[in-house]
């Protein structure tokens, strides 16, 4: 089955685990064996801590704002149209560092959610 989502219809909850991070989640492990997909905005000042998935490959996009990730044990700016890939087992954490929202696309395989 495929799916489409209007941007008009997607709608963003807080996320379960982080404050001060919205969510709206796509794609999950009901409607996919492969792939979760989510949409997250950060806001100024809120952090993702530095963590590992033991099982997920973790592919974002940013779509908008200005931040840093955590990757390779440094913390790196990042922009809008970066994009990071990190693979199974690695650290990586995000944080806006930026006036506006940071807002990110999210694939994880497996998924995650």
């Amino acid at each position: 089955m495929a799916y489409f989502f209007k941007q008009k219809e997607i709608k963003f909850a807080p996320h379960p685990r982080f404050s001060g991070v919205k969510w709206a989640l796509l794609i999950d492990s009901q409607k996919s064996s492969q792939v979760s997909v989510s949409l997250l905005v950060i806001d100024p000042g809120v952090e993702i801590p530095i963590h590992v998935h033991d099982q997920q490959v973790d592919s974002i996009y940013v779509l908008e704002g200005k931040g840093q990730a955590y990757l390779n044990g440094n913390w790196e700016e990042i922009e809008k149209g970066d994009y990071i890939l990190v693979p199974v087992g690695e650290e990586h954490g995000v944080k806006n560092t930026g006036k506006d929202p940071l807002k990110l696309f999210i694939v994880h395989s497996p998924p995650l959610f």
